[in-house]
């Protein structure tokens, strides 16, 4: 017990840590077959499944690994007159939001994270952007905030992107490099405030390990399994677990 103890977090028993890794293989399964989703899925299950304050910079070391891979294959295909205006905007949004992250209480950011979840799950999707600088920036600005408090804005990104006038691939690998920007702050970020990332290294090791064979795996499952059927499996989960969420925000306030 002693040697188990002595790479799993405070608070993060063996069969936690098991659920995570297996979650990262899933979800990064789920984004290379689907595109978007998998950090979503990620970041509800991190927020059920570990300690609030450590959910979110957790999953930013996790889509870090998972967006830089997808930009080193894609890396000829971004338009970097967009990805890094979106990075400089990420840059002011990340300094706001570490400093108004250190004084939400851990329940009040766990019902935050749930919220958002059902909210991205059931609520409007977001109105297409103008295309241009001050939208990239801002848009980088405004979902860093964010993204300081709920993980998982890829899909501001990637509404932003739609209206930008590329083709596929430039959009996909643009996206790659505008979420890697960011949560790469976000994560050194998170660093500066104090977060202790040592005592969660062999586990994040172990979710980016299992991040790289479900990215593989999700490329196989596409060809296999109906969209319709995992879409629908996907909302159910997510749902369950943003509820959770908010229902034990709840609970720990009152």
């Amino acid at each position: 017990m002693a040697i188990e103890a002595s790479w799993l977090p405070d608070g993060v028993s063996a069969t936690t840590a098991a659920i995570i890794v297996l979650s990262s293989f899933f979800t990064s399964a789920l984004t290379a077959a689907f595109g978007l989703g998998g950090g979503l899925a990620l970041l509800a299950i991190l927020g059920a499944a570990a300690p609030p304050a450590a959910a979110i910079p957790v999953h930013a070391v996790a889509q870090l690994g998972s967006n830089a891979s997808r930009l080193i294959i894609q890396f000829r295909h971004v338009a970097w007159s967009i990805a890094l205006w979106f990075v400089a905007g990420s840059a002011l949004g990340s300094a706001i939001g570490a400093r108004l992250f250190v004084e939400i209480p851990g329940a009040l950011l766990q019902g935050v994270i749930g919220v958002f979840v059902l909210l991205t799950v059931f609520g409007p999707k977001p109105k297409g952007f103008a295309p241009g600088v001050k939208t990239y920036f801002a848009t980088g600005a405004a979902s860093a905030v964010l993204s300081m408090f709920v993980g998982a804005t890829g899909p501001i990104a990637a509404s932003m992107l739609r209206v930008a006038a590329l083709d596929r691939l430039k959009t996909v690998a643009t996206h790659a490099a505008a979420m890697t920007g960011q949560h790469a702050i976000k994560a050194a970020a998170f660093g500066i405030i104090g977060f202790a990332y040592a005592q969660w290294a062999t586990l994040i090791a172990a979710m980016l390990i299992a991040g790289f064979f479900g990215a593989i795996a999700g490329t196989r499952l596409l060809r296999i399994m109906p969209e319709k059927t995992f879409r629908t499996g996907f909302t159910a989960a997510i749902s369950f677990l943003g509820c959770y969420l908010v229902v034990s925000s709840i609970l720990d306030l009152v």
